[in-house]
C-alpha cells in the first residue's frame, strides 16, 4: 500500500520511459537510460547511479515475468520534500517497471490535430514526466472524434509531436522530423532513424514543419517503441497524399538496425 506521502505519485513527480525488450535483450537501453538521467536531473528527481545494476534489475524482471518480447515501463518517482511529504518516508525515490504485452496498432493511422498544445519555449518541453494528464485527454478526445492519435501543435503553430509519438514526413528522398525546439521528445526510434539506421535513396533530417508541409508531404509516419513505424492515411482537416514508399524502407532499416542490435548484445551477454 502507498502511503499518503507517496508525493511523486500524487504529484506526478518523476520520469518514466517505456523500453522495447525484443529476444530477452532491452533494446536501446542505453539511450533509455541517458534520457532517463537527463530528466530526472531537470526535473530535480534522484537516480539511480549505476547504469549496469539498473540493467540487471530490469532483466530479473523480464525473466521473472517471461516477458522476453515486450514493452517494459519503467517510472523513477521522488519520495521527500514538496509540499505533500508523509511521515516515514526514509527512500528519496522509488523504482517502479512493469511489463505488457506489445499494442496491435493495426497498418495505418488517422490523427487529429489539436493547437497550442505543446510549449516549445518552456524548458521542461520534450521531458518524459510522469504527468501525462493533458495528452490522456488529448489522446481519450482523439478516440471519442474518431482518430487513433493526435498532432500537437506548439504555440508557433508548428507541428511537434503525438501524444505518445514523433511525426516524419516525405517529400520525395527527404524525410523530415521536426527539431527539439519545437517541442518534441527525443523519442529513441526517432534517433535510430535521424542517426543510426539508414535507406538507400532517403535523407532524414530535422527541420520544422507545419501543416502546410503535411499537406504536401508524399507521406507521413509516426514513430515509437512500442510502434516502431506507423504510416498516417488520415491528418484532421488535410488530404495525405500517401505516395511513396519511405514509410515502409526506413522500417526495414529499422528493423534490420533492430536484428543487428539485438545480436550483438545477446553476443556480448554470452
Amino acid at each position: 500500500m502507498l502511503s499518503p506521502g507517496q508525493l511523486g505519485l500524487l504529484a506526478g513527480w518523476g520520469i518514466f520511459s517505456t523500453i522495447r525488450v525484443y529476444d530477452g535483450v532491452l533494446f536501446a537501453f542505453e539511450r533509455h537510460w541517458e534520457r532517463m538521467k537527463h530528466d530526472a536531473k531537470l526535473m530535480r528527481i534522484p537516480f539511480p547511479s549505476d547504469p549496469a545494476r539498473f540493467e540487471e534489475s530490469l532483466m530479473r524482471l523480464v525473466e521473472a515475468n517471461k516477458a522476453l518480447n515486450s514493452s517494459l515501463r519503467v517510472v523513477v518517482v521522488r519520495n521527500r520534500h514538496g509540499f505533500w511529504e508523509g511521515p516515514g518516508q526514509t527512500r528519496e525515490f522509488d523504482v517502479i517497471a512493469l511489463t505488457a504485452d506489445v499494442n496491435d496498432w493495426g497498418r495505418t493511422v488517422r490523427l487529429g490535430l489539436v493547437p497550442n498544445a505543446r510549449h516549445a519555449a518552456s524548458p521542461f518541453a520534450g521531458t518524459k514526466i510522469l504527468s501525462w494528464a493533458y495528452n490522456l485527454a488529448w489522446y481519450e478526445k482523439a478516440h471519442a472524434d474518431g482518430f487513433d492519435e493526435v498532432v500537437l501543435l506548439n504555440e508557433r503553430g508548428e507541428v511537434s509531436e503525438c501524444t505518445s509519438a514523433n511525426i516524419f514526413a516525405a517529400f520525395g528522398g527527404r524525410v523530415v522530423t521536426p527539431p527539439l525546439s519545437s517541442g518534441c521528445l527525443p523519442g529513441i526510434t526517432r534517433h535510430v532513424l535521424l542517426h543510426e539506421a539508414s535507406a538507400p535513396g532517403f535523407k532524414v533530417e530535422e527541420a520544422v514543419l507545419t501543416t502546410s508541409d503535411l499537406s504536401r508531404a508524399d507521406q507521413i509516419f509516426i514513430t515509437s517503441t512500442t510502434r516502431e513505424l506507423l504510416a498516417v492515411d488520415h491528418v484532421q482537416g488535410i488530404d495525405v497524399r500517401n505516395q511513396g514508399d519511405a514509410c515502409q524502407k526506413l522500417q526495414k532499416a529499422f528493423s534490420d538496425y533492430i536484428d543487428h542490435y539485438v545480436a550483438s548484445h545477446k553476443r556480448a551477454a554470452v
